[in-house]
C-alpha cells in the first residue's frame, strides 16, 4: 500500500492545502500519517473555512472543516521527531501562514524535507507559505537544497495584498520574513505566476504548488509523477 506523511502546522494551516491533496490520496488507497511539531493537533487557518476570501469555495471549506474535524491522523498526530520520511512514498508539506513560525525553520522538518527529495526513493510536495522550509533546508552535502531548482510558493504580489506597511497581517502578527525572498536568496529559480490560474512545478523529486487554487492540481501531479513508483516496502 503506497504510504504519504503530512506535516501540518499548528500556528495554523491553510485548510484546502492540506484538505484536497490528504482526499485525494486517501481515495486512492494511501496509507497517511500525521505529524506536527509538538504531536499536538495541528490548528486550522479560520480565513481558509470562509468562502467569502477569494482563495476559498465553499467546498473546500467544507472539505477543509470535516476533515480537521473528524479525521483520526488529525486528531492524534505524531510529533515531527517521531516520524522518518523514508518510511513514506510522499511528505506533503501544506502551507498557511502558521507555517512560518514553525513549520519552516524546524530542524526535523527539514531534516523530513531533504531527505524525501534526496533519497532514491519518495517524493515531497511542497505547497504556498510552506516553501519557505525550503529556504532553510540545506543537503547532506551543505548546499541550500533548493539552489538551481525550479519552484514555486506563495509571491510576494500576493504577500503586499495582505499585509500592512509594518508586515503585520490582519492578525496582528508580523511576518518574519517573505517566502519568495527566502526561497530566492537560497539559490532557487523562482517560477509563481501570480495569474495564472494554476501553478504547479515538478523538478526531478521536489514537486511545489503556489497556493489554495493550486492544491488540487499538485494532488493530481504527485499522483502522475509517483506512477508505478508507489512500491516502498514499510
Amino acid at each position: 500500500m503506497p504510504s504519504a506523511l503530512f506535516v501540518i502546522s499548528e500556528e495554523g494551516y491553510w485548510g484546502e492545502e492540506c484538505a484536497n491533496p490528504l482526499d485525494e490520496l486517501r481515495n486512492k488507497d494511501f496509507d497517511i500519517d500525521i505529524a506536527t511539531p509538538s504531536g499536538s493537533k495541528p490548528v486550522i487557518d479560520e480565513t481558509s473555512l470562509n468562502p467569502d476570501n477569494a482563495f476559498v469555495t465553499e467546498e473546500a471549506a467544507e472539505l477543509a472543516q470535516d476533515l480537521h474535524e473528524s479525521y483520526e491522523g488529525i486528531q492524534n498526530p505524531e510529533p515531527i521527531a517521531s516520524v522518518d520520511s523514508t518510511n513514506y512514498d510522499v511528505v506533503v508539506f501544506p502551507g498557511g501562514h502558521g507555517t512560518m513560525w514553525d513549520i519552516n525553520t524546524d530542524s526535523h522538518a527539514r531534516a523530513l524535507l531533504r531527505d524525501a527529495v534526496e533519497g532514491d526513493d519518495g517524493k515531497a510536495l511542497v505547497v504556498c507559505h510552506a516553501a519557505g522550509l525550503m529556504a532553510f533546508t540545506r543537503t547532506s552535502d551543505g548546499d541550500y537544497l533548493v539552489a538551481d531548482r525550479d519552484v514555486t510558493g506563495f509571491p510576494n504580489a500576493w504577500e503586499e495584498d495582505l499585509v500592512d506597511e509594518n508586515d503585520r497581517l490582519p492578525d496582528g502578527r508580523k511576518l518574519p520574513y517573505w517566502v519568495e525572498d527566502e526561497v530566492r536568496a537560497a539559490g532557487a529559480n523562482w517560477d509563481a505566476d501570480p495569474d495564472a490560474e494554476e501553478n504547479v512545478i515538478v523538478d526531478g523529486d521536489l514537486i511545489t504548488a503556489r497556493g489554495p487554487l493550486s492544491s488540487s492540481a499538485a494532488a493530481d501531479t504527485l499522483l502522475s509523477e509517483l506512477g508505478d513508483g508507489t512500491s516502498i516496502d514499510n
